[in-house]
């Protein structure tokens, strides 16, 4: 006996599941999960970064290898948050896009 899925009047039935057949739904369905894997990808650079200057013992290209891990994700992290906020000023406050509120 298998449960029939129903979906919103906004969305469409897929194989994924129910998604929204707006552009601006869509996306804002999926921008908070590729925000959280950004987050999670820079957590763990920061992590291996930290990891390669703990065990560089005064080795200058392990040092430097570990501040560039750190550095990157840093500024990936960065991008993603001012992307982010970017998107939510020109979407929301300026171009008044539906379903970006």
């Amino acid at each position: 006996m298998s449960m029939a899925l129903t979906c919103l009047d906004t969305e469409i039935l897929t194989d994924f599941g129910c998604l929204p057949n707006s552009p601006a739904g869509f996306v804002g369905k999926f921008y908070s999960w590729g925000l959280g894997l950004i987050g999670l990808v820079g957590l763990l650079f920061l992590i291996i970064g930290g990891y390669h200057i703990l065990i560089s013992r005064g080795d200058p290209s392990q040092l430097q290898t570990g501040k560039s891990y750190i550095t990157y994700a840093i500024i990936g992290i960065l991008l993603a948050v001012f992307g982010f906020v970017f998107i939510q000023v020109i979407a929301t406050n300026i171009l008044h896009i539906p379903g970006f509120s």
